[in-house]
C-alpha cells in the first residue's frame, strides 16, 4: 500500500487513540479515589498558588540563556553556528529559573509554619 494513502487514515486514528486513551485513564483515577472513599471533585479544582511564578521565573531564565547564548557566539566564537551551545544556555537558564522558584516556594511555606507554630 502507497504510504502517503496511510498518512490520512493513521493520524484520525492515532488522535482519537490518544484521547480515548486520556479519558479511558482519568475514569479509572477518577474510580480508583471513589474506592478509597476520596471525592475525586476535590482534587480537580486545587488551586495552584506558585505556577505563575514558576512559569514566569523559567521563561526569564530562559530568555537569559537564549541572550547569553546570543552574546557568546558573535563576541567570543565569532559567528560559529553551535546549536549544542544554545540549547544547553536556554537548559540552565530555565533550571536556574525554577531552582530560584523553589527556593521561594520553600521560604513562603516555611515563613508560613513558624507564623502557624
Amino acid at each position: 500500500m502507497n504510504e502517503w494513502i496511510m498518512i490520512p487514515l493513521m493520524v484520525p486514528l492515532g488522535l482519537f487513540a490518544m484521547v480515548f486513551g486520556l479519558y479511558y485513564m482519568r475514569t479509572r483515577q477518577n474510580l480508583a479515589m471513589i474506592e478509597k472513599g476520596m471525592n475525586p471533585r476535590e482534587f480537580a479544582n486545587r488551586p495552584a498558588p506558585y505556577v505563575n511564578l514558576k512559569w514566569g521565573l523559567f521563561l526569564v531564565g530562559s530568555g537569559i540563556g537564549l541572550a547569553l547564548a546570543y552574546l557568546v557566539t558573535q563576541y567570543m566564537l565569532h559567528d560559529e553556528e553551535d546549536p549544542a551551545l544554545w540549547f544547553a544556555f536556554i537548559a540552565i537558564g530555565g533550571g536556574l529559573g525554577l531552582i530560584q522558584s523553589y527556593r521561594i516556594e520553600k521560604k513562603e511555606v516555611l515563613d508560613r509554619e513558624k507564623k502557624d507554630q
